[in-house]
């Protein structure tokens, strides 16, 4: 699944300011990695930035192209994807994968 991409008006012109090569390259990263844009803790491309030189970038994720020295960084907003939770509980004899094989054919799951 690829996520869709956009940019801010700054990264445009940022964007705009590379030189057709680094275009290029930037262009295949951020391809490569929509297709799975998740930090890498969570199996996918982009690595988490925390607190940075004392700037604050939780929850911010980066592409590092270290051959060109470039960093691109971006957020997700997870608007398409989502869990369900059907059932919290101990496993004890089974009893909870009932119960969630009950919930899902009452609710059509």
């Amino acid at each position: 699944m690829n996520w869709e991409i956009k940019f801010l008006p700054e990264a445009d012109k940022d964007f705009d300011n590379l030189t057709r090569k680094q275009q290029v390259i930037v262009k295949k990263a951020i391809d490569k990695v929509k297709t799975n844009p998740l930090s890498q803790n969570d199996g996918g491309y982009g690595k988490p930035l925390g607190n940075k030189h004392g700037l604050n970038l939780t929850n911010l994720l980066k592409i590092k192209l270290r051959g060109e020295g470039i960093r691109i960084v971006y957020k997700l907003f997870k608007t398409e994807t989502q869990m369900l939770i059907i059932v919290i509980g101990f496993r004890e004899d089974e009893e909870i994968y009932e119960i969630a094989h009950k919930r899902r054919i009452k609710h059509k799951i």
